[in-house]
């Protein structure tokens, strides 16, 4: 199957593979060095990653309508990869948490500048019949990245005796490779000449084109990140079981091999079987992975809780992304990926700042209780209103 799928498929794979391992690096080891380095508190921990993920989601919307607008995506594509990389070298260099919090921000921005146009390009790419194939294939090579990132991130701690910013020195390198590879390795595909013009892609009479499956897919997605809040969350629940901060990023290590071995396959048979029942699998695999990692009695445990969100994520991200191709036009993908994460962006916010609250008022049971819950309701809406979502 995956020799069916064209080059350029590939190649937005591995600039995600790249650039992953140098966020990971250093987003593994971030919200240990802001607590324990820094001393913020694990609060602003939770309202910095919801803002920062809600950033990228808002920008989303409007880099998604630009790509339709113009016709043309890469440009776009460039200029977030490129905003995410010249951001690297700041982490090391920042004295103080505003800093951070400043780099934090614009490397979002950059995220969300080329995110929807990335995704609205994959589906351009993608042959009919191989979406679920297609996105499936580029988030198992993201999150490649996403786990070679920390063992690096592991292996220079050890190597440096936890010098952190040495760590995220070495961050800068695959950053800048993976936008080399962008620039001068991807061919965009010509606009057909029969296109549809899109002037004003968030005017309201463009965005009633969008179709009420469309709609059902963001608001079920949105309910199901309330449940997914920041992985953040994951690094300190095995930081306050025990777990030494050389080896906390081994807790993203392990999501991200089962995320990355899972994606690809799911993606696979989303193609092949309905898409709902994945959904409603990966759904259930989250709530059991909460209700283990709400009470975990210590580290082997919380070690079985990650493998699981791990392949609840396996089971949903990929999927969702190509429900949306699925279910917009062609020329207002751009359009329709930006307002999926702007609203999927919020939901994160909102999911990161309450998970950070209820951590530091009751403990990190009531965190990972209220994710099982809010996944049970999504379960729940998913069973009712389960024709709405079939694919076409």
């Amino acid at each position: 199957m995956n020799a069916r799928l064209p080059a350029g498929i590939w190649l937005l794979g591995f600039v995600s593979l790249l650039m992953d391992v140098s966020s990971e690096m250093i987003h593994a080891l971030l919200p240990v060095y802001m607590v324990v380095v820094l001393g913020t508190s694990t609060l602003a921990v939770g309202v910095i990653e919801g803002i920062a993920e809600a950033t990228a989601s808002i920008t989303k919307v409007f880099s998604g309508a630009l790509s339709d607008r113009l016709g043309r995506r890469k440009g776009l594509v460039v200029l977030g990869y490129g905003m995410a990389a010249f951001t690297k070298p700041v982490f090391p260099l920042a004295p103080g948490i505003e800093w951070l919090v400043g780099a934090r921000f614009i490397d979002r921005v950059g995220k969300g500048i080329r995110g929807a146009p990335r995704d609205a390009l994959l589906a351009d790419l993608a042959p009919l019949g191989l979406r679920g194939a297609s996105f499936g294939l580029r988030q198992s090579l993201d999150t490649v990245g996403a786990f070679l990132g920390p063992l690096v991130a592991i292996a220079l701690m050890w190597a440096t005796a936890d010098a952190f910013r040495t760590v995220f020195w070495w961050a800068v390198l695959p950053a800048f490779l993976a936008l080399a590879l962008l620039v001068f390795g991807l061919r965009e595909p010509a606009c057909p000449a029969a296109a549809r013009a899109v002037r004003m892609p968030l005017a309201r009479r463009e965005l009633a084109r969008l179709p009420r499956r469309y709609w059902g897919v963001v608001l079920l997605a949105a309910v199901f990140t309330l449940a997914r809040f920041s992985e953040a969350f994951l690094i300190l629940r095995a930081q306050d079981a025990g777990l030494p901060v050389t080896w906390v990023p081994l807790v993203l290590v392990l999501m991200n091999v089962v995320y990355a071995l899972g994606a690809y396959p799911a993606g696979v048979l989303a193609d092949r079987v309905d898409r709902v029942t994945l959904l409603i699998v990966g759904l259930s695999v989250l709530i059991v992975a909460d209700i283990v990692l709400a009470f975990a009695p210590g580290l082997p445990a919380i070690a079985l809780g990650v493998a699981l969100w791990g392949l609840h994520m396996a089971l949903s991200q990929g999927l969702l992304a190509a429900m949306v191709a699925d279910s917009a036009p062609a020329d207002l993908r751009g359009t329709a990926f930006g307002m999926f994460n702007l609203v999927g962006g919020l939901a994160l916010l909102l999911a990161s700042v309450l998970a950070g609250a209820l951590w530091d008022a009751i403990g990190p049971a009531a965190t990972f209780g209220a994710g099982a819950s809010f996944a049970a309701i999504t379960l729940v809406a998913l069973f009712a209103g389960r024709g709405r979502f079939a694919k076409n």
